[in-house]
């Protein structure tokens, strides 16, 4: 009965708190017999909502999840067009604070990875165990100008056009497999119809993904030095069925300059998906290989 109390989480608590230029929303699953830090799942632009699934897994200790600034219920108050990995990653310090401070354990997905890792470098006492999965850092891939020069064209194509084609584009490049080839910018753009996509442009210019984070993300490259130099224990996934994909190169780019074996995890980019995205990949083996890679040793 005893074991039973320690693996039952409170209700979900939404709280906030206030930063430059936004106020951040977070949530909480309180495990209150838990002797481990808490464990934060984030991502960017995903928010909270995406996390659902994997956050249940995690019952036995205390989960923190979180909408990043201009997603979700984090709406930006100082009218910014773009929001930076640094600027995420001073957030994350301040949402750290909020829940008692460090260090803590972080599963960071995607933009959310890249936001950790400046996270690291930045504040290394705030983390114990950062896993990074498939960190979009295409500045550090071999064909970075290519992948950079497509993250500006979706940029200019949403602020042209609307999110349908941006987002259309969005999804042709992180399906490209393999390096992007030097004539991709000249091939057809894709029907943002043949992917469920609006046609039509609703004239709003605030997307966190090809709005607000595309150029800094695309731009970005890790301190490495810093993050080497960090007491935290780094450790980069990839996705068994995404590592030719462009985020799943960017993640194994990232891994060899830190001098570390990725990690690969079950699925694709959202491996750990369970239907909050209308999308369920393995995130029954997703989250365990998660377990298994956050404990002592792993």
């Amino acid at each position: 009965m005893s074991e039973t109390k320690t693996r039952v989480q409170t209700d979900v608590t939404s709280h906030t708190f206030d930063a430059p230029g936004c106020v951040l929303t977070y949530d909480v699953r309180r495990n209150q017999s838990s002797i481990e830090p808490p464990l934060l799942i984030v991502g960017s632009p995903m928010g909270a909502s995406g996390f659902q699934t994997l956050a249940g897994h995690f019952s036995d200790r205390t989960v923190v999840t979180y909408d990043p600034r201009g997603a979700g219920r984090s709406k930006r108050t100082d009218g910014a067009d773009r929001t930076t990995p640094e600027e995420h990653a001073d957030d994350l310090h301040r949402l750290i604070g909020a829940v008692g401070g460090g260090p803590v354990d972080m599963f960071a997905s995607s933009g959310g990875a890249v936001n950790a890792l400046a996270l690291v470098a930045r504040h290394p006492a705030d983390v114990r165990t950062l896993v990074a999965h498939e960190p979009p850092a295409f500045a550090v891939l071999p064909d970075r100008e290519q992948a950079i020069a497509a993250c500006v064209d979706m940029h200019e194509t949403y602020l042209c056009s609307g999110l349908g084609p941006a987002m259309a584009k969005f999804i042709a490049f992180v399906s490209q497999p393999g390096p992007i080839p030097s004539d991709y910018l000249a091939r057809p753009a894709p029907d943002p119809a043949v992917f469920g996509l609006p046609t039509e442009d609703d004239g709003s210019r605030d997307d966190p993904l090809v709005g607000l984070n595309m150029i800094p993300i695309a731009h970005y490259e890790p301190d490495f030095d810093a993050i080497r130099l960090a007491t935290v224990r780094v450790v980069i996934g990839v996705g068994e069925e995404s590592a030719n994909a462009v985020a799943g190169r960017a993640g194994l780019a990232v891994a060899r300059r830190l001098g570390v074996e990725p990690v690969s995890f079950p699925g694709g980019h959202d491996g750990f998906a369970g239907g909050e995205n209308g999308r369920v990949a393995a995130p029954d083996a997703f989250a365990a290989k998660l377990r298994a890679v956050l404990a002592p040793g792993g």
